[in-house]
């Protein structure tokens, strides 16, 4: 058990380097927004979502917007079920019971995907695997909102562009490597851009306002560039059009 308890730990190093970074960027930005040095950590220990909680503390700053936060956090978050689900089907035999409960608290992307790669997932590795990036995070927004109140505003706001600089910095590469995800970035952008400038849409909370940049841009991919059983993109998005508007009126 300890052996792969340090085993997880290891394997936990890099991704708590970069939730260092990232959450110091989220205690800036709420630190900002008007939380609290000891809110801002709160809501990291707590969540553990890094779109989640950028997208959070936007519409926390709207009063009265419940239902908008729920929707938004269900969209962005709904995710990681889907995660949970594929390592349910990994995890050994001890992994169970009240210990799902626990360790899934804190399956993100990048947990997940060195998790994944494992024949087995025992309770051990995976709890040694969550440690580090939960401290990462943690303590990276604790440092973020402490320096948020010293530092000055010129500063603050230099770093606040860290966050795009990460978004970028994931994107821009996959965007490369498959055209769909280029059609969903500019979707998403230009709806985006929509709901900041165009007079009518601008007035749209912000939580709805990102519920619908992902859920359109994302269907509008997938219907474009539909993938196959095997994995691939079919890149010929007409002719799946055409057949399902086809079973749809009943021509065979």
């Amino acid at each position: 058990m300890a052996e792969n308890y340090k085993k997880g730990l290891l394997a936990g190093i890099p991704i708590a380097l970069g939730y260092l970074s990232v959450s110091f960027t989220f205690g800036i930005i709420a630190i900002s927004y008007g939380l609290t040095w000891w809110e801002a950590t709160i809501i990291s220990m707590t969540c553990v979502t890094s779109a989640g909680q950028f997208s959070g503390i936007i519409t926390m700053c709207v009063p009265g917007l419940w239902l908008d936060m729920f929707i938004s956090q269900l969209t962005i978050n709904v995710r990681y079920s889907f995660m949970s689900i594929a390592l349910s089907q990994k995890v050994d035999e001890r992994f169970k019971g009240i210990w799902r409960w626990i360790l899934g608290f804190e399956v993100t992307d990048e947990i997940f995907a060195v998790a994944i790669t494992e024949k087995k997932v025992s309770r051990a590795f995976f709890a040694g695997l969550e440690t580090l990036p939960y401290i990462g995070w943690s303590l990276g927004t604790f440092l973020g909102a402490i320096l948020g109140n010293v530092l000055p505003v010129s500063i603050m706001s230099a770093l606040g562009l860290a966050l795009y600089g990460m978004f970028v910095a994931i994107v821009v590469p996959v965007m490369k490597e498959d055209s769909a995800v280029i059609i969903a970035v500019l979707i998403a952008a230009s709806l985006s851009t929509a709901f900041t400038y165009v007079p009518f849409l601008k007035s749209v909370s912000p939580g709805i306002a990102i519920s619908i940049c992902a859920i359109v841009s994302a269907a509008v991919a997938a219907l474009i560039h539909p993938v196959n059983d095997d994995g691939e993109h079919n890149d010929d998005g007409e002719h799946a059009i055409n057949n399902m508007t086809a079973q749809e009126g009943g021509i065979s």
